[in-house]
């Protein structure tokens, strides 16, 4: 996942809610494609770590202010009982692509938008040893077994969620995959069944705003026979307009579809989340 890089005018933050949290080193950094980049982190504080039965696992990652001075070890949660809200680290929302409790690494994607943003332009300049926090993982999302096929769809920022639950699949797996990025430049490899066919669509330079690929590619695209399991993640209004295709013009059951707006164009994360509470925000 990751954030909107345009600012609105500010939203007071909704309260987090405690979760363990771990301090890892950057190991090391995979450049992806032009707009993506890994970060791959590890450490022994890993041991601890309980990794969630999900294909959409997610930490909080805890960005630190520069020119303020933390106490050591820094507890993300307990310094709001003793800093004011401005020197709080900013935090943001990442999809784990991998977890190797083995080799104590994790892989975190970034988006890169240039040298706008917090967690894009970090991703772009870390090094190996800088540290890196977060807290969790959440996520709740695995592919139903006993679906007859699967429909994944969504952007850059759910394509590490949507591929990790790709890999998860069975050899003999069925399914449509819509992935929307900016150029061919951007594709990754995905190891999927042979019976999932992976469709790369491309803004060519629009805005997540201006494009309708994703929204047009799955409104026309195949529909197989038997139940179906979707995971439908990305830019929150075409969320929208995807939630009104699976339920409106589909009649897909609720339990049949994992949905949600990770970010929202033109949107802080902070603002974003603010805004999950009011009907802009809603999108079930």
């Amino acid at each position: 996942m990751n954030p909107a890089e345009a600012s609105t005018k500010p939203f007071t933050a909704p309260a987090v809610k405690p979760r363990a949290q771990f301090a890892l080193a950057v190991l090391r950094k995979e450049v992806l494609s032009p707009h993506m980049v890994r970060i791959v982190a590890g450490g022994p504080a890993l041991t601890d770590f309980l990794a969630k039965d999900a294909t959409d696992m997610y930490v909080k990652i805890h960005f630190l202010q520069p020119g303020v001075n933390y106490s050591e070890p820094v507890d993300v949660f307990a310094l709001r009982e003793s800093m004011p809200r401005e020197q709080w680290p900013a935090t943001r929302t990442y999809t784990l692509r991998w977890v190797d409790m083995a080799a104590q690494e994790v892989a975190i994607d970034f988006v890169l938008h240039g040298e706008t943003g917090l967690a894009g332009p970090w991703a772009a300049s870390c090094a190996p040893g800088d540290r890196i926090i977060f807290s969790g993982p959440g996520g709740a999302y695995r592919p139903d077994p006993d679906a007859a096929w699967y429909l994944f769809a969504g952007d850059e920022a759910a394509l590490p969620a949507i591929a990790a639950a790709i890999e998860s699949l069975p050899a003999d797996a069925l399914g449509h995959a819509f992935l929307e990025v900016d150029t061919a430049a951007d594709l990754q490899p995905i190891h999927a069944p042979e019976g999932l066919a992976v469709t790369w669509l491309f803004r060519d330079g629009a805005t997540p705003a201006e494009s309708t690929a994703l929204i047009d590619a799955v409104t026309a695209g195949p529909w197989m026979e038997g139940p179906v399991d979707a995971f439908v993640h990305g830019e929150r209004e075409y969320v929208k307009k995807l939630r009104d295709v699976l339920f409106k013009q589909r009649g897909l059951d609720r339990s049949q579809v994992s949905i949600s707006g990770y970010w929202a164009y033109g949107r802080t994360e902070d603002y974003f989340q603010a805004e999950k509470k009011q009907p802009i925000g809603k999108i079930l």
